[in-house]
């Protein structure tokens, strides 16, 4: 068995891909569109994983647009979605910069949690085990759910 994507539904592809690809520096791989079914699919790949992603060897996240509006709701009972960091501090740094709300700040140095438009979960943990604590990140307050 091999790991293929995870496929979270989206209300905005703009935001979604400011979001996924501007903050969080994911690349997109693909686009499909069916006029038939109403919807674009996109995949996006980690950086790390972009080159083994376009011969489908890699994991991957499926954004999926649907052409006619629906209420997700809150997609907190999604779970969420996890990438693994070179620096915590300085992704939460570029995140923040990009008017993203740090939900869980990384005051361990290791994990930290952010929300996408659509309020999916993101988990960034850090890469080789926590990175000693540092300020502003380890006083910083939980914010919102995550």
């Amino acid at each position: 068995m091999r790991y293929l994507h995870t496929m979270v539904r989206i209300t905005d592809i703009a935001a979604s891909l400011k979001f996924y690809c501007d903050a969080l520096g994911m690349k997109e791989i693909r686009r499909t569109e069916s006029e038939k079914g109403r919807f674009t699919l996109i995949f996006l790949a980690a950086p790390e994983d972009e080159a083994r992603a376009t011969s489908e060897k890699a994991p991957m996240l499926e954004l999926t647009y649907n052409w006619d509006p629906e209420d997700y709701g809150s997609s907190r009972n999604f779970g969420h979605l996890a990438f693994a960091v070179d620096d915590i501090y300085a992704t939460c740094e570029r995140l923040e910069a990009a008017g993203v709300t740090i939900s869980r700040p990384p005051r361990d140095g290791y994990m930290a949690f952010v929300r996408s438009p659509d309020l999916v979960s993101i988990e960034l943990l850090q890469k080789g085990g926590p990175l000693p604590p540092r300020e502003p990140w380890a006083s910083m307050p939980n914010s919102g759910t995550w």
